[in-house]
């Protein structure tokens, strides 16, 4: 007999979502505009790096283009970072990172063509308010026909932040990254529908919900002055941190590359099961990748279109260093410090998950006390999942705002769901949630995906103008 139960239909679901066809998709529009583009993304890798920190004097738009890529980052550095890395390894071994890594680099590509085509189609509402992203560039540049699938596009976008990436998998991973440092052993528990909760996990839940308020009701502005402030600083730490206990293992590191490759491969698995060991790899490493860095999701466009900006070029380019330095740099230190840490295998042999994964790497990476390693990553994981919940706010907003016309009312009463969402996460089990995330986020993708295959000769002809005219020193 089947297996019925809750979890089990997610699973199907997802399977589903993120099989074969969803892989050839994403890969196959990341490759297409690649080639497109003629590797842009690594020639102009270092311009758009100056233009990330660079704003624009006589932009147009709510905010600069260093806070709109905050506001993304904000959404994209966060448990994907830290619990799904470790999530990809440990249910697709390491071989994950690898196919996480190569994602990225196509990632790219669909980044920056967002971006672009985020502020090329943006519309400014009579309020001062630009508003832009996939529905719009879906109606806009595509037709009017297509408005159904870019009304397709808000709704489910509007389901990932209120019950996917935006909120339960943030402050669900809050949640276990404290109740791991403080209450590890569940001796402060306190009953809640029925089931036991550490008073830890039950006070993190009041605390980011109380903050989560504070901030979002404030709008745009309020969350990209928050995020340009936390992003930067924190990932400065997170990173300095996992270079030291990369450096400090540095003899593990060879050793680590070759499981990653083998494993991407199949090459150590068993006679026929190569196949089916290099597909599990793919799927966790790409679902998971897409989940940290977004690349293809649809999302990031969002927050693009609010740029201060009156080139659509340039801020693709600002864009596209999110997916760089989120999944290439990020994603890459937290794997590494997994693999040669030894944490991937103590977690293979305890059965530990998500955050136990990163945290067993930050405990034992170093010579130090593992309250020590446990603390910093409780602190990183904290304040990245909570400037993700601030950011997919935003994004959830805008797909409601599309829907319904910029109807005020509606968008103030979401943002209370919003913040109750976010009250209720912790409570959910972690695999059901990570499951429906992974659901949303490839249902997003689908029309986005779609848009920008059709609207590629667009991204090409707005690129070459853009190139042509710094050539002759137009701009």
């Amino acid at each position: 007999m089947k297996d019925l139960s809750f979890t089990a239909i997610l699973d199907q679901i997802d399977g589903v979502v993120w099989g074969v066809p969803m892989i050839i998709l994403i890969m196959g529009t990341g490759i297409l505009l690649t080639i497109r583009l003629k590797v842009m993304q690594f020639g102009k890798l270092g311009l758009a790096l100056k233009y990330m920190v660079k704003n624009e004097s006589d932009g147009v738009g709510e905010v600069t283009s260093f806070g709109a890529l905050c506001t993304a980052l904000a959404a994209t550095i966060g448990t994907g970072n830290i619990v799904g890395v470790a999530t990809a390894v440990v249910a697709g071994g390491p071989g994950a990172l690898f196919w996480m890594i190569l994602a990225a680099c196509f990632g790219m590509a669909t980044k920056y063509s967002e971006g672009l085509l985020a502020v090329k189609f943006r519309v400014e509402r009579p309020d001062g308010k630009f508003l832009g992203g996939p529905f719009y560039y879906i109606e806009k540049g595509m037709g009017s026909r297509w408005t159904w699938l870019a009304k397709l596009f808000a709704i489910f976008g509007i389901g990932a932040g209120l019950l996917g990436i935006g909120t339960i998998t943030q402050v669900n991973g809050i949640a276990s990254a404290t109740k791991t440092f403080f209450d590890p052993d569940m001796q402060h528990t306190v009953t809640l529908f029925g089931t036991e909760y550490s008073i830890v996990t039950v006070i993190t839940a009041v605390v980011v919900a109380f903050f989560t308020a504070l901030v979002v009701i404030g709008g745009l502005k309020r969350i990209a002055s928050v995020t340009s402030v936390i992003v930067p600083f924190m990932a400065i730490i997170y990173v300095v941190v996992c270079l030291a206990i990369i450096f400090y293992n540095i003899k593990e590191v060879p050793e680590a590359i070759v499981r990653i490759v083998e494993s991407a491969f199949g090459i150590r698995a068993v006679g026929g099961g190569a196949l089916g060991a290099m597909l599990i790899a793919m799927q966790k490493g790409i679902a998971r990748g897409i989940f940290s860095n977004e690349a293809g999701l649809g999302s990031a466009p969002i927050a693009a279109a609010a740029a201060q900006t009156k080139e659509p070029v340039r801020q693709g380019l600002v864009t596209m260093t999110g997916t760089f330095i989120d999944t290439i740099c990020i994603c890459t230190m937290t794997g590494l410090a997994i693999m040669t840490t030894g944490a991937y295998d103590t977690a293979l042999a305890n059965g530990l998950e998500g955050v136990e994964v990163t945290a067993a790497a930050f405990s034992a990476g170093l010579p130090w006390a593992s309250s020590i390693g446990s603390l910093i990553l409780m602190v990183c994981l904290a304040f990245f999942a909570f400037t993700t919940i601030l950011g997919w706010d935003y994004y959830s907003e805008r797909c409601l705002e599309y829907l319904t016309g910029g109807n005020d009312g509606i968008v103030k009463g979401y943002r209370w769901l919003y913040i109750f969402a976010v009250l209720i996460g912790p409570f959910l089990t972690v695999s059901a949630v990570w499951t429906i995330a992974d659901i949303f986020n490839g249902l997003m993708a689908i029309p986005n995906l779609i848009a920008l295959v059709a609207l590629s000769g667009v991204i090409v002809a707005e690129t070459r103008s853009y190139f042509d005219r710094m050539s002759r020193n137009q701009l």
